[in-house]
């Protein structure tokens, strides 16, 4: 369904579970920083009505993530970690396209968006198959459910903006290059991407 060209090593999980308050921080920080873009989108486009209206929600719900991250961290007495420059982010930033038609650019971000979705959708359900912890199964299952959504409606944004010809041929662009760059990085503990 998500058509990443490369698949998390299931090993991944046990890499993740070495540290709960690392693997849940960075989570967290996660489900923050994709409120804080969705705000950043609805705030650059905001005269874009489909965009306002689409976005909106799924800001509450990122916000909503967030607090739940924070709710499971204060359950198991552990703290909220510093935030950490996301590697894997900054990289999928580096292949969006710069410059173009306002709509070039909205379809751009909607589908580093869609992408990143779809690579923490992957993650969680990783966590919800493989992970010792029967309640974080749960947690992630619940977490992978809704990424995929979101995954979903951004490229359904995306392909309201531009053809669907010519989006499905950048969203496969960033699919390889995603894979490019995942072939560049190691595991690291404590880390969703």
């Amino acid at each position: 369904m998500l058509g990443l060209k490369m698949a998390t090593d299931p090993r991944w999980v046990n890499i993740a579970a070495m540290d709960l308050e690392e693997i849940l921080s960075d989570h967290a920080w996660c489900e923050q920083k994709a409120a804080t873009f969705g705000i950043s989108l609805i705030s650059k486009f905001s005269d874009v009505t489909d965009i306002v209206l689409a976005v909106s929600p799924v800001v509450a719900e990122e916000w909503s993530h967030f607090r739940k991250v924070l709710r499971e961290l204060e359950r198991r007495n552990l703290r909220l970690l510093p935030q950490r420059k996301d590697a894997y982010v900054a990289g999928l930033h580096a292949i969006e396209k710069k410059g173009g038609s306002r709509a070039q650019v909205l379809v751009e971000k909607l589908l580093i968006c869609a992408l990143i979705e779809a690579r923490s959708c992957e993650r969680f359900r990783l966590l919800s198959l493989h992970i010792e912890d029967d309640q974080l199964k749960k947690f992630y299952h619940d977490f992978m459910v809704s990424e995929a959504g979101h995954y979903r409606l951004f490229i359904d944004l995306a392909e309201k903006h531009l053809p669907k010809d010519k989006v499905r041929h950048r969203w496969s662009d960033m699919l390889e290059s995603e894979a490019q760059l995942l072939e560049t990085f190691h595991y690291q503990p404590g880390r969703i991407h």
